[in-house]
């Protein structure tokens, strides 16, 4: 882990150096509710997104001349950022305050920003809504992977280029988007079975708390961990997979329900930190001793989650880094200087478990 750690701090720096950005963390507003920005610039590096592929191949990739935009310099430009869930969750806090930092240091000319609030048709109409107020560039962070459709169709209307975050789309690239940010979310999920085989021995009963429904990280972060645990511990059975939609309220009242229906759980994935605190909430109010009695892990990076790691009452958790504003920013400067662009820019995500925790829960968000 300390070697991963060195390399992925050495990469970060590159990266930064090569996309002119410095490093900076995610940093209080007024009506900000996510975790302080770091003390120092190491521990701002730390927190910096890391690229696994950022290059296109030769003769591929989105062209700025390709996706038929007009050329546009940031500083004099309206861009829009459309988020897709409540920011009652440290991970959309993050990513949104990452967003308007960027934006702010860079010197953009507008930022116009939206909250769908978990619904599809507002999400929609929100990017519809930034497209008549001028946006010129939409950065959006996608509810489902399905069903934005006409949203797609009145930016490439306008010549609007679209750069997803954090969840893909079922669509095409280069003519319905330009690229995809985001993590391998199969790996996350391969990468927490690894973590639950490790801390269960690789023997148990474990209930999967599933995210939401029509998106591709669900479907990925349970399919990693499910092919994983298969092909490396069968002595791990998974006896229920139950959606706790990506809340905590939720992930507390189904670990609740399956406590009753399935006593012999020894083990809990949930596929994203805030179900996993509902569900150590649940265990801890029907007298189980979680970390220990029910293994847990979960896939995000909350500050909240690492804690509790350090405190004994979780396993491991998966990061998903959520601070997209400088690679979104650096992807367009690219994009808009006549780069190639790939389809999906991955990022390398970190993990923590006992050996680290510790040490490393101030990078966490």
């Amino acid at each position: 882990m300390t070697t991963h750690r060195t390399r992925t701090l050495a990469a970060a720096c590159l990266l930064l150096a090569t996309a002119g950005l410095a490093a900076s963390g995610c940093s209080k507003s007024e009506d900000d509710k996510s975790s302080a920005a770091p003390s120092d610039s190491s521990q701002a590096a730390a927190q910096q997104q890391v690229t696994e592929s950022a290059s296109a191949p030769a003769g591929g990739g989105c062209t700025l001349t390709a996706y038929g935009a007009p050329k546009l310099d940031l500083k004099n430009a309206v861009v829009g950022f459309s988020q897709s869930e409540k920011e009652d969750n440290p991970f959309r806090i993050a990513e949104t305050q990452s967003i308007k930092d960027e934006a702010k240091k860079l010197g953009v000319k507008k930022l116009l920003t939206t909250d769908a609030q978990s619904q599809l048709p507002k999400q929609i109409s929100d990017i519809q809504d930034m497209l008549t107020q001028g946006a010129q560039l939409l950065i959006v962070a996608p509810l489902n992977s399905d069903g934005l459709d006409p949203a797609l169709k009145a930016a490439a209307a306008k010549h609007v280029p679209v750069i997803t975050i954090d969840r893909k789309i079922n669509a095409t690239s280069c003519k319905d988007y330009v690229t995809f940010l985001g993590s391998d979310f199969v790996k996350q999920g391969q990468r927490a079975a690894d973590a639950m085989i490790k801390a269960t021995g690789g023997k148990g009963q474990v209930a999967i708390l599933l995210g939401s429904s029509g998106n591709n990280v669900t479907t990925d972060r349970t399919k990693g961990f499910m092919d994983e645990i298969t092909a490396k511990a069968p002595g791990l059975k998974v006896v229920a997979q139950q959606t706790g939609e990506f809340t905590r309220d939720k992930g507390q009242q189904v670990m609740e329900q399956l406590i009753q229906s399935k006593p012999g759980i020894t083990a809990v994935y949930a596929e994203n930190d805030e179900m996993g605190l509902g569900a150590l909430t649940a265990l801890k109010s029907a007298g189980k001793n979680p970390g220990k009695d029910v293994k847990l892990v979960s896939v995000d990076g909350t500050r909240n989650a690492v804690q509790q790691i350090v405190d004994g009452n979780y396993n491991a958790v998966i990061e998903s880094n959520p601070r997209f504003g400088p690679l979104a920013f650096a992807t367009a400067q690219k994009f808009y200087g006549g780069e190639s662009i790939p389809e999906d820019v991955i990022i390398s995500d970190r993990a923590y478990d006992e050996s680290n925790a510790k040490t490393s829960v101030s990078g966490a968000f």
